[in-house]
């Protein structure tokens, strides 16, 4: 299992479980984490379970490969450390991550 931060744009911090093969995305909403609208469903079709990885966490989760920067166009505030959560495969190796979640999806 690796633990996940989920913190709100308000700061409101929630941590929750991920079983490995997971993604970011299926573990909040799995355990309804507000803001994280997930609209495809993981497909990498939307933008609305965008995220900002925490800085410490930037170089284990990866780097968005071509599609989902095509989609991260769409998302509102786009940052350096912005990620669809969708993308994000959970692994042992990320127990202790942290996101963000934007003010607002869209």
């Amino acid at each position: 299992m690796a633990r996940i931060t989920f913190i709100q744009s308000d700061g409101v911090e929630r941590v929750v479980e991920a079983e490995p093969g997971m993604t970011v995305m299926e573990a909040a909403v799995k355990n309804s984490i507000a803001g994280i609208a997930a609209e495809c469903g993981g497909a990498c079709a939307c933008a609305t379970c965008h995220v900002y990885v925490a800085e410490a966490w930037r170089e284990p989760t990866g780097r968005p490969e071509q599609m989902e920067e095509d989609m991260l166009d769409f998302a509102f505030d786009i940052r350096p450390e912005s990620r669809l959560s969708c993308q994000i495969k959970i692994t042992d190796a990320l127990d202790g991550l942290v996101v963000r979640i934007p003010e607002k999806q869209f």
